[in-house]
């Protein structure tokens, strides 16, 4: 019986090995890690993540052939495969601070691979990380083997939250690096023979070690660059009168571009396209490639330009101040269907009001009050290390409200931002929000999920991004 460990219960950890073991009766799978209250809620009835149909797959797998532990230690020495998929954070100090992935955790993790086995071994990275990781893991694995064989593989995940266990089930592709030699296909061939189980042979690609770690980053990289190239023009619609869902619908229906990733927004979120990217920037750098930095630096300037954008749009609209307004922010997720609040552009937007004395009251149907208050007083990047490595009680941010319904939220409230595309926001009855809220009365749709038309014969001023603007809004033009 083949023996799987992960290292690492997080938002790929857990959900990748659920469904392995789902498919794979036969592998016993375990998920370790050093959190206890995380491994306790994996094994609790509240899981620590939300994604739409995980629940079921763990309560089918738990105790059978899916087990979640603290015993790092015992799993790695008894596991044939060690994924490892731990936090690799930007490093916020030292050599490459605000751009350089931070690898301390993945390197204590090969340490103690390398301590705790009596048996050869096929360690999967798993976790985004730079390219040419393999290589430093492949010498601190074997420096310290005691004689035992490992063989490293590069095993990127292609997960979006909401939709992973989908995009588990049926993957675009399964990608696997490894060595060219004989011993390093021989793994690559084992580890394609568990995802066989129900992924197409055609759909599982091998390549060498580099091409799947660059690979990963390439694909946010890529994915990043159409959000920011859509937002780019969302701010050039609103100076022309033209509408950027019809720009984009149009652009988008030749085939050759596709109309995937063209929704203009308040900005991109998430762990994982600033930190791709920045890493990105960073591997240029090094590798003596500034103009290519250069190039990939601008989808993230773009992001941030996005947001600022936003913020200042709501600020001039509103006699140029928000100083003790109260602003509903109706979604901090930063996509809908998760409770991740990783990089959301919902922080930023928030932290810019405050800066303008705002009071905010905030509702979202999956983010719990300490983690909005964790994410607003953080420093920027501390989010990715792990829960007990994080300041423990963050001051609380007084300006800030957060309730369990949006009536609640927008309640006496100058304007309403919408910050996450949750369904529920398309059918809230706004004729109720409009009656209870402070006049003029102002809704930023920060998604463009609002029937605009509606919402101002309701008497609502509108703004909604890379849209034709109200009259109101030229009237009070935003400085950027």
């Amino acid at each position: 019986m083949v023996k799987i460990c992960c290292i690492g219960a997080g938002y790929v950890g857990g959900p990748t090995m659920a469904v392995i073991a789902l498919k794979c009766p036969e592998i016993e799978v375990a998920v370790v890690d050093i959190s206890v209250p995380r491994i306790n809620a994996w094994n609790s009835d509240q899981l620590p993540i939300y994604e739409p149909g995980l629940e079921d797959i763990v309560k089918q797998c738990r105790g059978k052939n899916l087990f979640f532990s603290t015993d790092v230690e015992k799993h790695v020495r008894e596991a044939d495969i060690v994924f490892v998929s731990v936090n690799t954070p930007t490093k916020t100090t030292g050599l490459g601070a605000g751009k350089a992935a931070d690898l301390t955790y993945w390197e204590s993790a090969a340490r103690m691979i390398a301590d705790v086995s009596v048996s050869d071994k096929i360690v999967v990275e798993k976790s985004t990380v730079p390219v040419k990781t393999a290589e430093a893991i492949e010498k601190i694995l074997m420096h310290n083997s005691k004689g035992i064989k490992f063989q490293i593989l590069s095993n990127p995940e292609f997960l979006a939250e909401g939709t992973a266990i989908a995009d588990l089930f049926n993957p675009d592709r399964v990608l696997i690096g490894g060595r060219e030699t004989p011993e390093g296909f021989k793994a690559v061939q084992t580890l394609k023979e568990v995802y066989a189980n129900w992924v197409p042979e055609d759909q599982i690609i091998t390549t060498n070690l580099w091409s799947a770690e660059l690979s990963k980053l390439a694909a946010n990289a890529f994915l990043a660059q159409r959000i920011s190239s859509v937002n780019a023009m969302s701010a050039l619609c609103e100076s022309t009168g033209a509408d950027v869902t019809q720009v984009a619908y149009a652009v988008g229906t030749d085939s050759r571009i596709g109309p995937k990733f063209l929704n203009a927004s308040v900005g991109f979120g998430g762990s994982c396209f600033q930190k791709d990217i920045l890493n990105l920037v960073y591997i240029c750098q090094c590798n003596g490639l500034p103009e290519v930095a250069e190039y990939w630096k601008q989808v993230i300037k773009i992001n941030d330009y996005q947001k600022n954008r936003f913020v200042n749009r709501i600020v001039s609209s509103m006699f140029n101040t928000v100083s003790n307004k109260k602003v509903a922010i109706l979604g901090f997720a930063f996509k809908k269907d998760t409770g991740d609040t990783r990089e959301t552009p919902a922080i930023d937007v928030c932290k810019g009001l405050l800066g303008d004395k705002a009071q905010i009251s905030i509702y979202d149907p999956q983010v719990t009050e300490e983690q909005i208050q964790r994410d607003l007083s953080m420093k920027k990047f501390d989010w990715d290390h792990p829960l007990h490595l994080q300041p423990m009680s963050p001051t609380t941010v007084k300006q800030v409200s957060v309730t369990w319904d949006a009536y609640e939220a927008t309640k006496g409230a100058h304007a309403v931002c919408v910050l996450t595309e949750w369904d529920e926001f398309k059918s809230l009855d706004y004729q109720k929000i409009f009656d209870n809220m402070q006049k003029p009365a102002f809704i930023f749709d920060g998604r463009n999920i609002m029937n605009v038309n509606k919402l101002r014969e309701i008497g609502f001023i509108v703004y909604s991004i890379g849209k034709p603007l109200d009259a109101w809004l030229k009237d009070m033009p935003a400085f950027i």
